[in-house]
């Protein structure tokens, strides 16, 4: 005979021996006792299987990422797995689980008829516990140990708990190919749904998965898999489970398998949360607790803001833009809406062979809205802010005209460096014009860049920015390392920070703190963390309505970006600035509503300059988005601030005839008495009046 007959006698036979001795020893718990480390079946209800954590959108139904280990998994009841399923497992791996005690000696003998040919394949060899055991505590090497063990636990495992409970195990934890692990991940993997939405097919398609899930897996081709789907459909029907009519019914259904990628939806908002569990909880704790972790993503709004930064950058590439970002959030509350943080996640750096982060134009796993970069006349607002705070109003007027801020230069702008060697300072407008009295609603409204230097002197550096810093913008550590530039975008921040920050206007100066996660679960459901939606006023609500009254004043923006601008959202009640940096390279749109707040950065990785300024690349995406977003929203409008006059005419639009407003107010306390002619700016600023009035 041949030796491969001999080799399965020997087999069949370490079989009966095993189970010989099991009977031999007088009872399973007795020999278990008597074998030196083996693993306890009571494993299995101390909760010590790893599970990994999933990360949802707020609503904790789409999942957008899982953070697993080496194994993939995820527990659910034997109630919420179809009864089908577990019918079609029975009927092709242990039809007799419910009559055995944990092993089967007919199902022994049956493979060796079959490795004979003798008898046609029908179910495993192994009982369900026996595979249960074998894929949680022991190897696949065939050994008369491993079969002895084996063979005891399993009958320890049916002595100690239910059939219901040991099937429920089974179906949790036996491997479905790579690092999935369960029926859950499993269809979750294939299938792109919960295990409890297959269809019959589909559960006889994981079935068939069982036997050998390297081998049958349906990636690339599902040809074999589905041959043997069809071999577990006949079984359920030989059992009695289902028809003929249905085996006939399911065999010709199109069965369409996930593709094989690793699923990740809001990737650049996934790696910000994973990063900040990581660092939090471990990599090792995120892996096998089985964490639910639902944010404060809307999914709804994370594919429109993605979408619509996609298409934008497409029609603005024309001008030298390669990449952008987009956040929005609910001011009210700081929770992270949406998030891209750049064209394309999956996309390929351009151009072909840069170097991140140096040479790369598009770098597409870069999070933009998390990088550093200049926010041009973006950063306008908190010194218009700081200065309202102190007294002025916005229809204090100041002067637009030709001014050198450097006092050890000539005060008619044409120096280039004092006698120290140091650069002169007398910053130009957009425009390259000058537009003389201006009220400060018009300058920031309109961006004008000389009388808003004149903004953030009056309003002090250090006061500008350490109300950024209660508003949010957390990089701006050192007050003495900027000077009066700082208003035109001197320093680096972020545009998540920026967008909570304008979030602090939208809220009537009340601030949240940025939040992303809603709330954490553990498999049992306890609660492990939830958001922080305290609130802190960090701004008087006064002085926010004004932010608001003009930044939302579109009669006032007109006469720079015209009446329909891309900072203008017809129909809804919103306030937007916009921000270029030096030589255009960078573009930026910060607005909002009442109750969305929404930043837009556009501009290059490698910090290449456009063509076009902010208003051009930024705000049409803003406004795009606005515009998709707003209409399924409740309407909302603005808090008008009220008309209370400061008592001092010079602060409430008096002219200032032919002086300076430092002749007439102390800048440190504009409401107080005194004036600023003695200030180091005071010569300049008055000699620029002088020049422009011809005097």
């Amino acid at each position: 005979m041949p030796k491969r007959f001999f080799k399965k006698i020997i087999n069949f036979l370490e079989f009966v021996l095993a189970f010989v001795v099991l009977i031999a020893a007088g009872s399973a718990a007795v020999f278990l006792m008597s074998i030196k480390d083996l693993p306890r079946p009571e494993k299995f209800g101390e909760g010590l299987i790893a599970q990994s954590a999933k990360i949802y959108d707020r609503t904790g139904e789409v999942l957008l990422y899982e953070i697993a280990g080496e194994e993939k998994r995820t527990l659910v009841p034997l109630s919420n797995i179809p009864l089908f399923l577990q019918q079609a497992v029975l009927a092709t791996e242990d039809r007799a689980f419910y009559q055995h005690k944990g092993v089967n000696l007919k199902s022994i003998v049956r493979a060796i008829l079959l490795d004979l040919k003798i008898q046609k394949p029908a179910q495993g060899a192994s009982t369900i516990s026996q595979q249960l055991i074998r894929s949680y505590f022991l190897t696949q090497k065939k050994t008369i140990k491993r079969k002895t063990q084996e063979i005891i636990l399993a009958m320890e495992l049916e002595r100690r708990y239910s059939k219901e409970q040991i099937l429920e195990w089974y179906l949790n934890l036996i491997p479905f190919g790579s690092n999935l692990y369960g029926v859950e991940a499993a269809s979750q993997a294939y299938f792109n749904k919960p295990i409890a939405d297959v269809s019959l097919a589909q559960a006889a398609s994981l079935t068939a998965l069982i036997k050998s899930p390297t081998l049958l897996s349906p990636w690339p081709d599902p040809t074999k898999l589905l041959a043997r789907k069809d071999l577990v459909l006949n079984n359920m029907a030989e059992v009695g489970y289902i028809s003929q009519e249905q085996v006939k019914q399911e065999k010709q259904e199109k069965i369409d398998f996930a593709q094989k990628i690793e699923p990740i939806k809001a990737p650049h908002f996934v790696m910000m949360v994973k990063d900040y569990l990581e660092k939090k909880y471990g990599t090792g704790y995120l892996a096998t607790q089985g964490l639910k972790i639902t944010t404060t993503l809307d999914y709804d709004l994370q594919e429109k803001a993605e979408k619509t930064l996609s298409t934008g950058v497409k029609q603005i590439k024309q001008w030298g833009a390669n990449n952008g970002g987009l956040v929005a959030m609910n001011p009210k509350t700081g929770e992270i809406l949406a998030m891209v943080g750049s064209k394309d996640y999956f996309g390929t750096s351009s151009p072909a062979g840069c170097t991140p982060g140096l040479t790369c134009k598009f770098d597409p796993q870069v999070n933009t809205t998390l990088a550093l970069r200049q926010p041009g006349s973006a950063f306008k607002p908190f010194a218009y802010a700081a200065a309202f705070y102190k007294g002025f109003t916005p229809d204090t007027l100041v002067w637009d005209v030709p001014t050198e801020f450097n006092q050890n230069c000539a005060a008619n702008t044409l120096q280039e460096k004092d006698k120290y060697g140091q650069k002169c300072y007398h910053p130009q407008n957009y425009t390259k014009t000058f537009s003389g009295q201006i009220s400060m609603r018009s300058a920031l409204a309109q961006s004008r860049n000389l009388p808003s230097v004149k903004v953030l002197y009056l309003a002090g550096i250090k006061d500008t920015i350490n109300l950024a810093g209660q508003m949010g913008i957390s990089t701006l550590k050192d007050p003495v390392s900027y000077g009066l530039a700082l208003v035109l975008g001197g320093g680096e921040v972020k545009l998540l920070e920026m967008t909570s920050a304008y979030s602090v206007f939208a809220n009537n100066g009340l601030k949240t703190p940025v939040n992303f996660i809603r709330e954490i679960t553990d498999d049992s459901d306890n609660v492990v963390e939830s958001m922080n939606a305290k609130t802190i006023r960090v701004l008087p609500s006064d002085i926010a309505q004004k932010i608001n009254d003009v930044l939302s004043d579109n009669a006032a923006r007109t006469p720079m970006f015209g009446a329909n601008s891309a900072l203008f959202v017809p129909g809804y009640d919103t306030a937007a600035k916009s921000g270029t940096t030096q030589d255009e390279r960078d573009g930026w749109t910060i607005g909002y509503s009442p109750n969305l707040a929404v930043g837009v950065w556009v501009g290059n990785n490698n910090n290449a300059s456009m063509t076009k300024s902010a208003v051009s690349v930024a705000a049409p995406i803003w406004k795009d988005f606005m515009l998709k977003v707003l209409p399924g929203l409740p309407q909302e409008n603005f808090i008008k601030p009220q008309n209370q006059p400061s008592g001092k005419p010079v602060l409430d639009g008096a002219s200032l005839d032919s002086h300076c407003i430092l002749f007439y107010v102390n800048k440190n306390n504009p409401l107080g008495s005194g004036n600023s002619q003695s200030d180091l700016q005071f010569h300049n600023w008055e000699q620029g009046v002088r020049n422009w009035l011809g005097i």
